[in-house]
């Protein structure tokens, strides 16, 4: 089964936030807007904005079980996300992780070792990393203390993000660049 097929809502409610992703590499994070790893968000705006013209998102999927640091309701913890990262990528639902209300793609991502070896199992922490591939498939699991710009999660990505078209513009003198997005990574620089 493609990750993509399973149900989980957006932030506003909306069904279908994976499914709207098929086709692209996502960066799946368990996310928390009071955790001393909250910074990472800067590094996840900038990774998702520097590849989503070619093919790539970050999801942040906001969770509370890790000492209440994402208690807010979904538009607290929109308006945090936006006012203080600029964070313009999907956030989901809040979701449990672990346990037995754990979320249905949670209990995907958990069958799966992490990129260093050690064993799969429940989720760490908040900001724990999960590249999937265009077509669903989980390509690497990282620590929560893993940076989201990591050298390792950059590579995977970029080995993974789908093919641009021939003699297309951005074929033709490269992808264009994080200066060539506006405040919500939209390219406003195509080459």
């Amino acid at each position: 089964m493609s990750l993509y097929d399973i149900p989980i809502r957006s932030l506003d409610g909306e069904p279908g936030l994976l499914q709207s992703q098929r086709g692209r590499v996502a960066m799946v994070v368990n996310v928390a807007s009071r955790c001393g790893l909250t910074p990472q968000y800067e590094a996840l705006v900038k990774l998702h904005r520097r590849y989503a013209d070619r093919g790539f998102c970050v999801i942040g999927i906001p969770c509370n079980q890790f000492l209440n640091q994402e208690p807010g309701s979904p538009e607290e913890i929109r308006e945090f996300c936006s006012s203080t990262y600029g964070v313009d990528f999907p956030l989901a639902e809040k979701v449990d992780v672990n346990g037995e209300n754990r979320h249905p793609l949670y209990d995907q991502l958990t069958r799966i070792a992490y990129a260093s070896g050690a064993p799969a199992g429940d989720i760490l922490w908040n900001f724990e990393k999960f590249v999937v591939s265009a077509d669903g498939e989980v390509i690497g699991r990282f620590r929560p203390q893993t940076e989201p710009d990591d050298e390792r999660i950059v590579a995977l990505i970029e080995q993974s993000l789908p093919s641009s078209s021939a003699g297309g513009p951005a074929s033709s003198q490269g992808p264009a660049s994080e200066d060539d997005h506006d405040d919500h990574g939209r390219v406003t620089n195509p080459r």
